[in-house]
């Protein structure tokens, strides 16, 4: 009987021993993986230089990022342009002169006729009270007012004067206006004494 428990306490021992080796072999696997994790070399404080490695080797010159050359990384300044002014110069008008027109005399006249007129160049007071002035413009005339101006133009010549009606006169048949010397000059010569002309009556 007791080689019989022998035998089957061994049988049980067996399976035992095999299991406690198991174990401690996945206890050792383990203890030796932790081990090798960690870094058996010295290190420096965290952020600190790797004394270990040379100085050509050590993250300060080696490890440090070299600044990117891509001109598209650096940051672009964009000036913001004015805008800018047209240089183009608009063509310049030139002023448009409108045509000058002349006067018109037609409206201002009141009356008109064709007589004789003659001059005169002697005498001291005229019908109006005035002296009288042989050189100046003015006529006599048998009844326009005084003051009234009249424009005398010589038929022979078209040239013409405007004179100022401040004496009474003349006195002879065919003629209707006896000019100052001074105006009679301006459109005749004194040497022809009486002329044909054209009277016009104005405002």
């Amino acid at each position: 009987m007791s080689g019989k428990h022998s035998a089957e306490r061994r049988r049980l021992l067996v399976p035992l021993i095999a299991g406690a080796v198991a174990v401690a072999a996945l206890v050792g696997g383990a203890v030796a993986t932790v081990n090798l994790s960690s870094d058996p070399k010295p290190t420096a404080a965290a952020g600190g230089i790797d004394a270990s490695r040379s100085p050509d080797e050590r993250a300060d010159r080696g490890d440090r990022p070299v600044p990117s050359a891509d001109p598209s990384e650096s940051p672009q300044v964009v000036a913001s342009a004015s805008p800018s002014k047209s240089t183009t110069k608009s063509p310049t008008k030139s002023p448009t002169m409108s045509p000058s027109k002349k006067p018109s005399t037609s409206s201002a006249v009141t009356n008109t006729g064709t007589c004789q007129a003659s001059y005169y160049a002697s005498g001291s007071k005229t019908a109006n009270g005035e002296n009288f002035d042989p050189d100046g413009l003015t006529a006599a005339h048998k009844t326009l007012p005084f003051n009234t101006k009249v424009r005398v133009t010589n038929l022979a010549n078209g040239k013409s004067v405007v004179v100022r009606i401040n004496d009474r006169g003349p006195f002879v048949s065919g003629r209707c206006l006896d000019l100052a010397r001074g105006a009679f000059v301006t459109i005749a010569s004194v040497s022809s004494g009486v002329i044909n002309a054209r009277y016009e009556v104005l405002k």
